[in-house]
């Protein structure tokens, strides 16, 4: 499970209808109850999302044995919706990521 965090001006679209609606954008059968959203296509053989707070909580299950043209496509409908949702590009989610993940040195 990924976690992602969001612009206050994309808060908004934390609401479960909210990320049900732009689901529906990029994506094929959306569903879900209660505050957590499915949808799948492509190579996502499942992407379950929810809100927790001010992030985003993201669990993806991939299909790897699409052909290269329909992974591409999936990569492509999963940063706009990520971009859509949470308000970061691509380059954004990952500068921001590689900023979290990086501990401080002891004795530095």
């Amino acid at each position: 499970m990924q976690k992602y965090p969001v612009r206050p001006s994309h808060r908004a679209n934390l609401s479960p209808e909210a990320l049900e609606r732009i689901l529906k954008t990029h994506f094929e059968s959306v569903g879900g109850t209660g505050p957590e959203r499915t949808a799948s296509w492509g190579a996502l053989t499942r992407l379950s999302v929810r809100a927790d707070g001010r992030e985003l909580w993201v669990d993806v299950t991939m299909n790897p044995k699409v052909t290269v043209e329909v992974a591409s496509e999936t990569v492509a409908r999963y940063n706009r919706f990520l971009e859509e949702t949470c308000g970061y590009t691509t380059k954004e989610r990952a500068k921001r990521l590689k900023k979290a993940t990086v501990a401080p040195v002891p004795g530095e």
